[in-house]
């Protein structure tokens, strides 16, 4: 008998569909990939990263998420609340407070008006504190939400809600859905790169900008500012370039192979991947090298060839969204002001903290204004929850000011890429303590990123173990206030 019709034969039907090229599932990998070849002129093994169009026109062609790990103080940056202020240090009202959980607070705390002061600025008169001076010039570009809310209050979970949909590991990350959805502009570099700055991996770990149960190839490629750029995309000791090619080629031969027999898509990420890994030798040194630039531009981001920094990576992001990369991720550890020490006090450790972050990002904005670039690349900021109107429970008694962690009611900002600009959306109770209107979710969020990019987050889906997933699960809607 055939030994193929006989494999065939014990195949199931759920197998069958799995593996055959000609079955649904490759069918329905086909049209979500599309037609790009690979490699050689004969190969039949598609391109996952060939750029793709949206489901309409898109406001913004590219993102750069700039996410400050632990959550910054908005009370103090975004958030002006005089009344807090008139009330402070008297205890929290104990209907603002009954029923609810704190991370690290318990009782009745005291209320804590900001320290800092607020100023208005710009035509649409944004108000912001005199810890961040150098968003102040740009003001005029910031779409601030003040009405942002999430359900998850301990940091991994509530990092992993905001970009994976889902407070639990194994779900693709905001990035990956994003270059699944759009592809690559340049086949030398990455769809979605990842930057972080102060030494520390996001709360929620690789999960945070990994790619679930999506392709691999969709996942973040984290590059590094200092060192190599990317690990293991060197040659080996003892390869050269041209013998890890001759390599490169019989693997490739070996994949399509499988990629034939099989259909898996994960044999079409491995190709992907191998190929994009040697393109990189070349492309990404040299996107990454700030020395490049002049000195003017350094000193605007207060970045400095040969280190690491937030500024650094903020000019990188700019070098990488120039050379059409669809989304550059920002994590910066060093935000959790709970007051525990004087760095994490908020008055001079949020000073010295903020002069990290202020200036790069203004520069950021300013300098792809410039290059008329904001117009078509949004720009997030965010952590990934707020901070409470009171005093944090175990630092009451310092004299280091400090807040606790709190999902009911916090603020974010966005720029460029299709949003209103020196424009407030929603707003706090005169406490901080919830939502008075205009309340948006995090899955909200997801979506009006989503339609920014120019798609509908309702249709943007993959099939995974027999239903169709999408990045807001089955919440999300479009925040159509803050679009221009």
């Amino acid at each position: 008998m055939n030994p193929e019709l006989t494999r065939m034969q014990l195949q199931t039907r759920r197998q069958f569909l799995q593996t055959t090229q000609l079955g649904v599932g490759a069918m329905a990998l086909s049209s979500l990939l599309g037609d790009s070849v690979a490699a050689s002129p004969e190969s039949s093994v598609i391109n996952p990263l060939a750029p793709k169009s949206p489901h309409f026109a898109a406001k913004a062609k590219r993102v750069i998420y700039l996410h400050l790990t632990g959550s910054p103080p908005h009370l103090d940056l975004y958030d002006y609340k005089p009344e807090l202020v008139k009330l402070s240090g008297q205890d929290a009202p104990e209907s603002f407070i009954k029923g609810k959980r704190f991370a690290f607070t318990s009782g009745t705390p005291k209320l804590l008006g900001t320290p800092r002061k607020f100023t208005q600025h710009g035509q649409g008169g944004v108000w912001l504190s005199d810890a961040i001076p150098n968003l102040h010039s740009v003001a005029d570009e910031m779409c601030v939400i003040r009405s942002m809310f999430t359900e998850q209050f301990n940091h991994a979970p509530a990092e992993l809600l905001l970009y994976t949909g889902s407070a639990r590991s194994g779900r693709p990350s905001l990035g990956s859905w994003a270059t699944y959805g759009l592809g690559s502009e340049n086949e030398n570099l990455p769809g979605f790169v990842v930057l972080i700055s102060s030494g520390v991996q996001p709360n929620g770990g690789k999960n945070s900008y990994g790619s679930g149960f999506l392709p691999s190839v969709y996942q973040g490629v984290q590059c590094r500012s200092k060192g190599d750029p990317v690990l293991y995309a060197s040659d080996p000791p003892g390869m050269s370039r041209d013998l890890r090619r001759e390599t490169l080629d019989a693997l490739h031969d070996l994949n399509e192979l499988q990629a034939r027999e099989l259909g898996h898509p994960e044999t079409l990420t491995r190709i992907a991947q191998y190929e994009l890994a040697f393109r990189m030798q070349m492309s990404v040194p040299e996107v990454m090298d700030i020395t490049k630039e002049t000195k003017e531009t350094l000193e605007a981001y207060g970045a400095m060839p040969g280190g690491s920094s937030f500024g650094n990576n903020c000019l990188l992001a700019r070098r990488l969204v120039e050379q059409g990369v669809r989304f550059v991720q920002l994590f910066d550890w060093g935000w959790d002001f709970h007051g525990t020490g004087p760095g994490e006090a908020l008055t001079d450790g949020l000073t010295n903290k903020c002069a990290t972050m202020d200036k790069p990002i203004a520069a950021l904005i300013k300098d792809l204004k410039a290059r008329d670039m904001l117009k078509d690349t949004l720009i997030v900021c965010s952590g990934e929850f707020g901070r409470t109107p009171f005093r944090e429970g175990r630092t009451a008694a310092s004299a280091n000011l400090g807040r606790d962690h709190f999902p009911d009611c916090y603020s974010i900002w966005l720029a460029g890429g299709g949003v209103k600009g020196g424009f407030t959306h929603g707003e706090s109770d005169e406490l901080g303590f919830s939502v008075a209107h205009d309340k948006v979710h995090v899955h909200d969020l997801q979506a009006t990123i989503m339609h920014l990019l120019g798609f509908d987050h309702t249709k943007l889906t993959y099939r995974f173990q027999g239903r169709d997933y999408r990045l807001t699960d089955v919440h999300g809607e479009v925040v159509q206030n803050i679009l221009t």
